[in-house]
């Protein structure tokens, strides 16, 4: 039997329906202070799940009194779970399902529904960090067990820069006494997360190395220090005009032309020797501190401009670590 239009319609429309009231109630305190982009999500949701019909199947056993959009969460729920009960071999059904049991606070079905969306997808990243961390919600202490860390682990070994298995192996490791090892964990963390999460993310670090007798990291400016020096070729020296401004830029490899530091001074004589931090960052969104390395320049400029000019001399880009130091040599005109 095939299911005639407005049938599709109606299972579409519950499925649209439980994505905007199961989000509505998880994604409230971000619709009310973020309007923009709490709808934002809504409205991707929303578009998922519109597709559900099509990733689940035709879902031609439903009887007629089931094919009335449903005016609840719970009806809602229940229409789904009917459904994946019929043996969907889709693990996005049960992802889905457990977002809606955990607007409800049914956290002991969250972590049924993803050992079912795992059941389903066992290598997925994604699924195994939501499957340990949906294991340790719905546990008495909110601890993860020996089964959620080796799902972690798992999902690392997969994928070593998934950073929500990171960050719950390395608190699960924090509950189990293991300071030393947390702290290692999320040390890795800290290169790949934004300034304001890796600020946030130091604190705890520190924190797991004070109660495992080790020393506190080193600080972040002085170890995303870089120091450049910068000399100027015989063939140029006549060139360069007095007053002549240098630029030294750090530039992210293959990255966006905006450098993530950059100094400007007014020099005489060379060799001229200068260090590059964070605070001569631009960007505060990316730091030299969240690089390993650089791309680092130099140019001289007549008129003191930012924007680089024909016939400015300049040196040709060198990698280096953005901890480290770096030599360049202005020998060419642009």
């Amino acid at each position: 039997m095939t299911m005639e239009t407005g049938d599709v319609a109606a299972f579409i429309a519950a499925a649209v329906l439980l994505a905007v009231l199961a989000l509505s109630a998880a994604l409230h305190p971000l619709l009310r202070r973020r309007k923009a982009a709490g709808m934002g999500l809504v409205v991707a949701m929303i578009l998922l799940v519109g597709g559900l019909y099509f990733v689940i199947g035709t879902p031609s056993a439903l009887d007629p009194a089931m094919r009335v959009a449903p005016p609840t969460l719970d009806s809602a729920i229940a229409r789904l779970e009917t459904e994946l009960a019929r043996g969907t071999n889709q693990p996005e059904g049960w992802r889905l399902l457990a977002s809606a049991y955990r607007a409800e606070g049914r956290t002991a079905d969250v972590a049924r529904a993803y050992d079912e969306a795992l059941r389903l997808a066992p290598r997925d990243p994604d699924i195994l960090a939501e499957t340990a961390e949906a294991r340790a919600l719905a546990a008495p202490a909110r601890k993860f067990d020996a089964r959620a860390v080796a799902l972690l682990e798992r999902a690392l070994a997969i994928d070593p820069a998934h950073q929500r298995a990171r960050w719950f192996l390395g608190v699960a490791q924090r509950q189990a006494g293991q300071p030393a090892a947390a702290a290692a964990t999320w040390a890795r963390l800290l290169d790949s997360v934004e300034p304001s999460t890796a600020q946030a993310l130091r604190g705890q670090i520190a924190s797991a190395r004070q109660d495992a007798g080790l020393p506190p990291l080193p600080d972040a400016s002085a170890a995303a220090g870089l120091d450049v020096e910068v000399r100027l070729a015989p063939t140029i020296a006549a060139s360069v005009k007095p007053g002549a401004v240098l630029f030294v830029i750090a530039r992210e490899p293959g990255g966006a032309p905006m450098p993530v530091a950059v100094k400007r001074l007014v020099v005489t004589m060379f060799p001229v020797r200068v260090r590059l931090t964070d605070a001569d960052g631009p960007m505060p969104t990316r730091r030299l501190s969240q690089l390993r390395s650089v791309e680092v320049s130099a140019r001289l400029s007549a008129s003191g401009v930012a924007n680089a000019r024909t016939g400015d001399p300049e040196s040709v880009p060198v990698t280096a670590a953005s901890g480290g130091r770096a030599t360049v040599i202005i020998d060419r005109m642009r």
